[in-house]
């Protein structure tokens, strides 16, 4: 089972690191274009903000357990990044964007398992 949360852990972090790094190194102007119309929603700040929280949970979901310095930060990122999901799936099911609604309820419930393994049985 320990494998199994790693392998999921790693690859939370890498989509959530590429997410980040989208938002952030991108004009909104940009990722509207490219089919993210939710961000016209939010000022270029905002975008901005979101995207390091992305990258923030990621690494807090990695560093601490890699390094083994405050283990217990890893299951708060991955409750963070769970309810940044809940958020997720909030504002693109107003905006009727389905697919992106599945995609954060199938990366919260990962979260969550990730979270709830790491404080309970599983945890370093």
């Amino acid at each position: 089972m320990n494998i199994v949360l790693w392998v999921i852990t790693v690859l939370l972090t890498l989509l959530f690191l590429m997410a980040g790094a989208m938002k952030i190194a991108q004009p909104k102007a940009k990722l509207a274009a490219s089919g993210q119309g939710w961000v016209e929603d939010f000022s270029e700040g905002t975008v901005k903000q979101i995207g390091a929280v992305e990258i923030l949970g990621a690494l807090g979901l990695i560093l601490p357990a890699v390094l083994n310095i405050a283990t217990v930060l890893v299951p708060a990122a991955a409750s963070g990044l769970f309810f940044l999901m809940i958020g997720a799936a909030i504002t693109h099911a107003r905006r009727g964007e389905v697919p992106n609604v599945v995609i954060n309820i199938v990366l919260g419930i990962l979260a969550a398992g990730v979270a709830l393994a790491r404080f309970g049985p599983y945890s370093f």
